[in-house]
């Protein structure tokens, strides 16, 4: 289904935008909390990695369905 393709590409671009190192809103957002940068996404990294396999879980258990 269409509306479910457009919700794992939409998905899975803030998960990339979550995890990347190198993305603005990560320099921000370790900016604002005043620690070091790869800290922050270490830290953050094992959160959002749950959270990606859990959608990965629920797409298939969608697509399935539908």
């Amino acid at each position: 289904p269409l509306p479910l393709a457009i919700a794992a590409v939409m998905g899975g671009g803030v998960f990339g935008d979550h995890c990347s190192p190198i993305s603005d809103t990560t320099i921000i957002a370790s900016l604002a909390a005043g620690c070091d940068h790869m800290e922050h996404v270490r830290t953050q990294l094992p959160y959002a990695l749950t959270a990606g396999a859990g959608a990965i879980l629920l797409y298939l258990a969608a697509g399935l369905v539908a």
